[in-house]
């Protein structure tokens, strides 16, 4: 499987997976099977950012947290911060160009490609294009990420 096909994948393989309404009061739910919609979008903490969730809870086999959100960044907005966490982080660019730099190290992704960050890494992902870009972005590790 190549990272066109996984990228076709991933996003039907996790609308199986489902939410309650936990989350609202501070604590992170069970995941169970169903469809998820996007909440309706949102500006980032960052100006020129804006993300919509999918979807965020526990896989009980394996005790691992699993978070979804679709985010757009806008031609010219600053990068977020570097950062590193306990999860790993995985990119699925829809649209436009970005920049995902890992451990000082910045590759391009266009429209299909997968960008992965394993655990402890230090990244960060940018649009340093002219136009806007959009990608889904799973996370998955331990229960507090």
């Amino acid at each position: 499987m190549d990272r066109r096909e996984f990228a076709v994948l991933l996003p039907a393989l996790l609308a199986g997976l489902g939410m309650e309404k936990a989350e609202a009061q501070g604590t992170v739910p069970a995941l169970e099977s169903g469809v998820y919609k996007p909440s309706a979008s949102k500006n980032g903490s960052m100006a020129g950012h804006a993300s919509s969730k999918y979807l965020m809870g526990m896989l009980t086999a394996g005790n691992i947290r699993l978070e979804m959100h679709e985010s757009t960044i806008q031609p010219g907005a600053e990068h977020e911060a570097v950062g590193t966490h306990k999860h790993s982080e995985i990119w699925l660019v829809r649209e436009g160009t970005a920049e995902l730099t890992t451990n000082g190290t910045t590759r391009t992704m266009v429209a299909g490609d997968v960008g992965i960050c394993v655990a402890g890494d230090k990244h960060y992902i940018a649009n340093t294009s002219d136009k806007p870009v959009t990608y889904f972005v799973v996370t998955m590790g331990p229960p507090e990420s």
